[in-house]
């Protein structure tokens, strides 16, 4: 299993939830932030021979577009949206039921999660949410094409809201909103692993 992140604190937060007794063969590959580099990426991830066909889990932190969402909540998107199109999302209700379970009292919202070569603010957030998106990133439609790219695979895209509407930060880690996203995000890989043992590689 591949978890695509963008930013070193996203893959800290990541990396330092794992439980060697059940972790298996994942890797925690820090990307880059924006869609060039987290194709890029993942790109050069599939070539290693360990991975040619490894379930990808696009991850890190987002901006919520929708009025009422709080930091730490988690955004788990049915399809990304970009450029490139819409990627439909593996095991969607497998990751809420997971993620509901590890983390009773987080709000766990499901939908689109839409592309941006920028960070979102202000307007734009509003403009975004009218297309029915719940959330946006810059990596994670970029990731899951890529990695669907070279042929079919299980993926999936799972943030943690660290600024909404009500709630803008300036600097993640800083502020009480950041920290508690990446509380939220540091527990969120034993989600992953049930995902990815009840998910199956589509027939070539």
């Amino acid at each position: 299993m591949l978890i695509d992140c963008a930013l070193s604190i996203e893959r800290l937060a990541l990396r330092g939830g794992d439980d060697e007794r059940t972790a298996g063969p994942v890797t925690v590959l820090r990307t880059g932030m924006g869609p060039r580099n987290a194709a890029r990426a993942v790109s050069r991830a599939r070539a290693r021979p360990a991975a040619p066909d490894a379930a990808v889990i696009a991850s890190g932190f987002c901006a919520g577009l929708e009025p009422g969402m709080s930091p730490g909540d988690l955004i788990v998107a049915d399809e990304t949206r970009g450029p490139d199109g819409r990627t439909a999302c593996t095991g969607t209700a497998t990751l809420v039921e997971a993620l509901a379970a590890i983390l009773p009292g987080r709000t766990v919202h499901t939908g689109p999660l839409t592309g941006s070569d920028h960070v979102v603010r202000g307007r734009e957030r509003v403009a975004l949410r009218a297309t029915g998106a719940l959330a946006a990133d810059m990596e994670s439609a970029a990731t899951l094409h890529s990695a669907l790219s070279a042929g079919p695979r299980p993926v999936a895209a799972v943030r943690v809201v660290v600024d909404a509407p009500e709630h803008e930060l300036v600097r993640i880690g800083t502020v009480r909103g950041g920290i508690s996203a990446f509380r939220v995000l540091r527990s969120v890989l034993p989600a992953f692993h049930e995902w990815h043992r009840s998910s199956t590689l589509p027939r070539r």
